[in-house]
């Protein structure tokens, strides 16, 4: 390829990521959720189990028919998150 092709082709890719990095939803240290489509998404809150200090906290809530998510918080690190099998989340 010839120089100005390979220009072309970095400052698009670059771009492209700059887009990526947008910070259009999220909110202050970095908590923000993705956007959701049509908004149609399930805000009821999640059942929060707090952790001693040093320790991730825990919340867990019923996504989509028979199913559970755990997610703990990490400060140094990403979330874990867990999703398991839960009849009790049935309809």
């Amino acid at each position: 390829m010839a120089a100005g092709t390979w220009a072309a082709v970095l400052l698009l890719a670059g771009g492209g990521l700059l887009t990526g990095c947008s910070d259009s939803y999220n909110d202050k240290r970095g908590k923000g959720d993705a956007p959701v489509s049509g908004r149609a998404g399930d805000d009821t809150p999640a059942e929060v189990f707090n952790m001693p200090d040093g320790f991730g906290n825990l919340a867990t809530k019923c996504v989509g028919h028979g199913f559970r998510a755990y997610v703990t918080t990490n400060a140094s690190g990403p979330s874990n998150v867990q999703i398991v099998q839960d009849k009790a989340c049935a309809g």
